[in-house]
């Protein structure tokens, strides 16, 4: 599998001289399966120059066929849709996951971002692409759904006084998951969730503040860089993605979250775990 990140900014776009090695999209993340089938992992802003490198595939062709999986309906995961080229293609399809309890919820989210107050698509049935959308349940502890030979699985996670779910994709013996938005009790992930990053080849977590900045805004439901490093070590995952940066934070704060982490990560016995800070444009093998 290839993994590339389009947006790695959490609540708004952050352009400008401060962001521009680590970029200032927000949520996005493609994930190129060994069998070239893509998914990509929530539409925030950065969706929109994935979008513009897909014309140049089939997707520019209308024979496109991808999935999307959505981990919430905030803004800075769905900003993007909008503007994301292939869905204006004939032809092209797209499978759209997502956490609802039915397929007419999730219909309803996408339709918001596309609604006359907010947009002058005016409603879905305006885009050229076929939508198949898939609900995730969210209780229990269900079997992966399968997709064109990949198994997906999702858990939510607390954030604030919603949730946020969390996806494991695996093919071929290889793993991602993608956890953007947790805001976990002192205690830390669900053993549910633990169950589903357990030994992931790379985890992609929510790092939004540091640690002093977290103990002041717990409220808001995210996770600091020394949560995704506790979480990465209970998981005992191989590489740990740092993610979802606030969107007031220079790249020069990037930099120190990133060397903070490497210490925790090696004082709590993750000398092993590669660290990532995740970076708008870059791209990693598994």
């Amino acid at each position: 599998m290839e993994v590339t990140f389009h947006g790695v900014r959490g609540s708004i776009p952050a352009p400008g001289p401060e962001t521009v090695r680590y970029g200032g999209n927000t949520c996005c993340v493609s994930v190129k399966a060994a069998s070239g089938k893509l998914l990509i992992l929530d539409m925030g802003t950065g969706i929109i120059g994935l979008g513009k490198q897909l014309l140049r595939t089939e997707f520019g062709k209308g024979k496109g066929h991808g999935g999307i999986l959505l981990s919430h309906a905030h803004w800075d995961h769905i900003q993007g849709f909008p503007f994301f080229a292939p869905v204006f293609i004939p032809g092209n399809r797209f499978t759209v996951f997502g956490p609802a309890k039915s397929a007419s919820m999730l219909e309803g989210i996408l339709e918001g971002q596309v609604n006359p107050h907010f947009s002058p698509l005016q409603t879905m049935k305006n885009l050229g692409a076929m939508f198949e959308l898939q609900p995730v349940p969210t209780d229990n502890d269900p079997p992966p759904i399968l997709w064109e030979g990949i198994a997906i699985s999702g858990r939510p996670n607390p954030h604030g006084p919603s949730t946020c779910m969390a996806y494991r994709i695996e093919e071929q013996g290889r793993s991602v998951v993608y956890a953007p938005d947790a805001g976990y009790p002192d205690s830390g992930p669900s053993e549910e969730v633990l169950r589903l990053y357990q030994g992931a080849d790379l985890l992609i977590h929510d790092a939004t503040y540091t640690p002093e900045d977290r103990s002041v805004r717990r409220s808001r439901g995210y996770s600091s860089f020394a949560d995704a490093a506790y979480a990465a070590v209970r998981a005992q995952v191989r590489r740990l993605a740092l993610f979802h940066f606030d969107q007031d934070y220079s790249d020069d704060v990037v930099d120190q979250i990133y060397s903070r982490c490497r210490e925790l990560l090696d004082s709590l016995g993750g000398r092993h775990i590669e660290l990532i800070a995740s970076r708008e444009g870059s791209s990693l093998s598994l």
